[in-house]
């Protein structure tokens, strides 16, 4: 197996990945992006809370987004 990694690349899919992705068609593959994003809106989500229990909810939902997004909210 090959690993590439350099600057501007997370992660590089291994051959076995890949052929499975390749037989999801679009709109499997969009759904799996979302239970992806979905997954790590609850991790955060979790975290936030065990970090900061004193937080109501509006504050923990603005901390997730604020990561989520980047910084950019």
């Amino acid at each position: 197996m090959k690993w590439r990694l350099d600057d501007g690349q997370i992660e590089v899919p291994d051959d076995e990945t890949v052929a499975v992705l390749r037989t999801k068609t679009p709109g499997e593959r969009f759904l799996m992006v979302g239970e992806m994003w979905r997954l790590a809106r609850f991790w955060i989500t979790a975290a936030v809370r065990s970090q900061h229990l004193e937080w109501l909810e509006d504050a923990v939902q603005a901390e997730v987004s604020r990561r989520l997004s980047g910084g950019a909210t």
